[in-house]
């Protein structure tokens, strides 16, 4: 029998470690067999030598996330219990959680509303690179930038870097008057706007005026490397091979990196390969990187939204049917 204690800042720190009716201490006491208790504040920890180290640590990490957002949530115990409990035994991956991320905003919290999106999210907090693909309203972005500032909170990462090429969908934009940030507002938007349903807008423009967020253009992420940062590129699919292998070399120590995009919304020239699907080509079965496709059947938005997508996408077959049946008949 082993045996270690932890020093406390008080008894308000116990009470936030312990968890309401000491659910958080039960799930630490069960998952690593040890006997927790409290006495003059210090934190007792007693079992077999392995356990005892596990939820030292844990119970570390634990009080540097609580101090860091003043409080402790069971997802946190949880998602910590789990790191701790050390690496899954190859070909028994454990079934992603639907749990809500650590974010709760205007009186709602944000949580994966689909199976697709819950492995989406535990993909992001697993790997250190994670590519998504999937159609418009599946909330590859959303996801991504809420899993974001949930890191940020928890003290995990340092810096936010939210990143978009500019590329014009379909159309030109034409000259745009005002200064540089004016110019890039309409490519960098959907970041912003995904950025204030996480965070409200005086905190936000605090953070981007301290640099601890930064919504920039592709172009501008050449020659840097990026340590202790959330990365995420939005609409990837508009990148160029070159560019995405500049990207995803800026990925510094200690950092993630998301790429999402949807491959049916390409707004390349004609003939140009998308960075996005040669990245996955490439890269997808290198281990330590995840790959979560998402389909219609993770799109959140208006209803009418899915029933869009697979129309377009039941078009778009019949047509590749039609061409391949008319160019069989001509041979």
């Amino acid at each position: 029998m082993n045996e270690a204690t932890l020093s406390t800042a008080g008894p308000e720190e116990v009470l936030v470690l312990f968890g309401p009716r000491d659910q958080h201490v039960r799930k630490l006491r069960r998952h690593f067999s040890v006997d927790i208790t409290h006495r003059d504040g210090r934190i007792r920890v007693a079992g077999e030598e392995a356990g005892v180290g596990s939820t030292l640590r844990a119970l570390e990490r634990l009080r540097v996330i609580a101090r860091s957002k003043s409080g402790l949530a069971l997802s946190d115990v949880e998602k910590v219990i789990a790191e701790e409990a050390g690496p899954v035994v190859e070909g028994e991956a454990p079934p992603p959680k639907d749990e809500a991320i650590n974010i709760q905003h205007a009186g709602r919290k944000i949580k994966p509303r689909t199976p697709g999106q819950a492995k989406y999210v535990d993909a992001i907090r697993k790997y250190d690179l994670t590519f998504a693909t999937g159609p418009a309203g599946c909330g590859k972005t959303y996801l991504a930038v809420a899993t974001a500032v949930e890191a940020y909170k928890a003290g995990q990462v340092k810096k936010i870097v939210l990143v978009r090429p500019a590329v014009e969908a379909g159309e030109s934009l034409g000259f745009l008057p005002g200064d540089l940030r004016a110019k890039l507002n309409p490519y960098l938007r959907p970041l912003m706007d995904a950025l204030g349903e996480m965070v409200d807008f005086d905190q936000a423009r605090g953070l981007m005026e301290d640099d601890v967020i930064e919504i920039i253009p592709l172009a501008y992420m050449r020659g840097r490397t990026l340590n202790d940062a959330f990365i995420i590129l939005d609409e990837a699919q508009n990148t160029t091979v070159a560019q995405m292998k500049m990207f995803l070399t800026r990925m510094g120590e200690h950092s993630k990196m998301v790429v999402s995009g949807d491959a049916t919304q390409l707004d390349l020239p004609r003939g140009v390969r998308s960075g996005l699907h040669d990245a996955l080509y490439r890269l997808g079965k290198i281990e330590g990187i995840g790959v979560i496709r998402l389909s219609a059947r993770d799109i959140v938005r208006h209803r009418l939204v899915q029933a869009i997508v697979n129309a377009y996408e039941a078009s778009e077959n019949r047509d590749a049917d039609q061409s391949t049946h008319s160019s069989s008949n001509s041979d």
